[in-house]
């Protein structure tokens, strides 16, 4: 099975436990609503590629592993879209879903994925508990305070953000998660897989940055210009769009130089090379 039917296969076990008998039918409608279609799956591919990279010798358990940070990914944009938040119309070329289900339902969507996010990674690790340990702390550190992104979505109500330190909470922590997660679900140290992480999260933010000021709605499906409409910091508004685009460049080059030593490392350096090119779409792909 290749990597893409795994996850989305994964996904489905996850979403259909949430589906079971007696769940209220309107949520568990909304719940599968908001993970499928999905997009390009970056952060559980990512995870899979360190873990196959560390040598994947409990594939149950990176599968589960990847699905949780894919899950928590999609309780973000849940929330993220709300009227609360960025009031948002549509995601992924389609409506979000509070405008598809409710408010009300979708603030509970969230709930529940995040909830499912840890249920799938405690099922699929169960087998290895000091994983399992180790994994239910890494990916809750990269969803609460002081520095996940729960907390990357508060600074937006702080009067004075840091730049660096929103990116790093907002979108850095999970892809954070990806790398240490897909290390530690293969037993190997997680640590010194969190800088990857860190770089590609960076790079992918300034690349949604970029997206935000330059491109239409019909190309990155969901609404642009956003940042600038409700005050939100943004890099190729802070840097330009050529400060931006060499930043981003600068950010890819890091994480490839700072691939931990592993059995796969030329493997992992083509998935990020291949990977990072899908952070912007084509019409900006030749400009970086």
């Amino acid at each position: 099975m290749d990597v893409g039917r795994r996850i989305e296969a994964v996904l489905d076990v996850a979403v259909s436990h949430a589906e079971a008998p007696g769940a209220p039918p309107l949520l568990a409608e909304a719940i599968r609503y908001a993970v499928f279609p999905g997009g390009h799956r970056i952060r559980p591919r990512l995870c899979l590629a360190v873990a196959q990279a560390c040598g994947d010798d409990d594939p149950t358990a990176s599968d589960a592993a990847a699905a949780a940070i894919e899950l928590l990914h999609c309780a973000s944009l849940v929330h993220d879209d709300l009227p609360c938040f960025d009031d948002a119309p549509m995601r992924r070329r389609k409506p979000s879903v509070h405008a598809a289900f409710s408010v009300p339902l979708a603030v509970l969507t969230g709930d529940a994925l995040i909830v499912a996010a840890f249920e799938t990674l405690a099922r699929g690790a169960a087998r290895s508990p000091a994983r399992l340990v180790s994994l239910v702390g890494l990916v809750a550190r990269a969803v609460g305070s002081p520095s996940g992104i729960v907390a990357g979505q508060a600074w937006e109500s702080e009067p004075h953000v840091d730049l660096v330190e929103y990116q790093q909470a907002k979108t850095g922590a999970l892809f954070a998660a990806a790398t240490v997660a897909g290390a530690a679900a293969a037993g190997a140290a997680p640590l010194p897989w969190r800088l990857l992480g860190e770089c590609l999260g960076e790079a992918y933010q300034v690349a949604d940055d970029l997206r935000d000021v330059a491109c239409r709605q019909e190309e990155i499906g969901k609404p642009a210009g956003r940042d600038a409409t409700l005050g939100r910091p943004n890099a190729a508004a802070l840097l330009g769009m050529s400060g931006a685009l060499e930043r981003l460049r600068r950010l890819t080059r890091e994480a490839i130089e700072v691939i931990p030593a592993c059995p796969g490392q030329a493997l992992m350096r083509a998935e990020i090379e291949a990977q990072t090119r899908l952070f912007l779409p084509a019409s900006l792909r030749e400009a970086a």
